[in-house]
């Protein structure tokens, strides 16, 4: 048998005296953590439904044909619906949570918004944010106030919107986040330390 035969159970996974622990999931970014030039590509693309379009036209009672009215749009220069382009900024944002503002107690405001190319159904939307500037308040020492560029993309690489946003985000050392009580979770909810 050589050295590489060794079947000898090891594997500490299968060890029933394998300690357990709370550890720490992504808990988000606080004021501390942003750097200005810092880029974040936002995890998981999104693709565009006709559901999502005919969904967000009819809620917010947006009444342009080229959302609803198929044989309107197949006559224009697009030759086809587009995406209502509030779900466009409503989908990139959203895509930007997890990076930008899980721990935002207010955002602050949405400015030089662009549609840069149509998104039509069936595209993937891909979104990233580039920290612009940060500065600290005078007035509220437990936030900070984060101005963002945030970019989405289609599935071909073209620029579909940019926008500027600007979060006020907590601080970490207000904060106190911990693998027990993650941002969110009243005290004493699941697992404990002391049953571990």
């Amino acid at each position: 048998m050589s050295d590489t035969d060794d079947t000898t159970d090891t594997d500490a996974t299968d060890d029933e005296s394998t300690e357990k622990q709370l550890v720490s999931g992504w808990h988000g970014r606080y004021y501390e953590d942003f750097e200005v030039g810092d880029i974040y590509k936002h995890p998981f693309g999104r693709t565009v439904t006709e559901t999502d379009n005919v969904w967000m036209t009819n809620v917010t009672m947006n009444l342009n044909p080229m959302h609803f009215n198929e044989a309107y749009a197949a006559e224009t220069e697009f030759g086809e619906r587009l995406v209502d382009g509030t779900f466009v900024i409503a989908l990139a944002v959203g895509m930007s949570v997890i990076d930008i503002s899980v721990n935002a107690t207010a955002n602050l405001g949405y400015d030089d918004i662009r549609h840069h190319n149509p998104v039509f159904h069936g595209d993937t939307i891909f979104a990233e944010s580039e920290v612009l500037h940060k500065r600290e308040l005078e007035s509220r020492d437990h936030v900070g106030i984060v101005e963002t560029e945030l970019r989405a993309y289609n599935q071909h690489g073209d620029l579909v919107l940019s926008l500027e946003r600007t979060p006020m985000v907590l601080k970490r050392s207000h904060a106190e986040p911990s693998a027990a009580e993650p941002p969110g979770w009243p005290e004493g909810i699941g697992t404990q330390p002391e049953e571990l």
